[in-house]
């Protein structure tokens, strides 16, 4: 899909010389960076999730079944 953008002049001067270095095409260069972008984006929102829903929980494990955990873990040597 054909798209277009306004950038800061510094900012398409850099990109543009980047894309250059780096044997790529301007329109390469920037799917690779919104790629990036939408990745790390995605793994943030999910880590808010998981936040919100464990973080409401109390952090304390039922003493059992902290026992039962201790137990089940092999005996090592120091």
């Amino acid at each position: 899909m054909k798209t277009a953008i306004s950038l800061p002049d510094p900012v398409f001067n850099q990109a543009e010389a980047l894309a250059q270095q780096l044997g790529l095409s301007r329109s390469e260069l920037y799917t690779r960076a919104l790629q990036a972008y939408l990745k790390r984006h995605s793994r943030e929102q999910i880590l808010l999730k998981l936040n919100q829903v464990y973080g409401n929980e109390s952090s304390e494990l039922d003493p059992v079944m902290a026992r039962m955990q201790f137990m089940s873990l092999p005996r090592e040597d120091w």
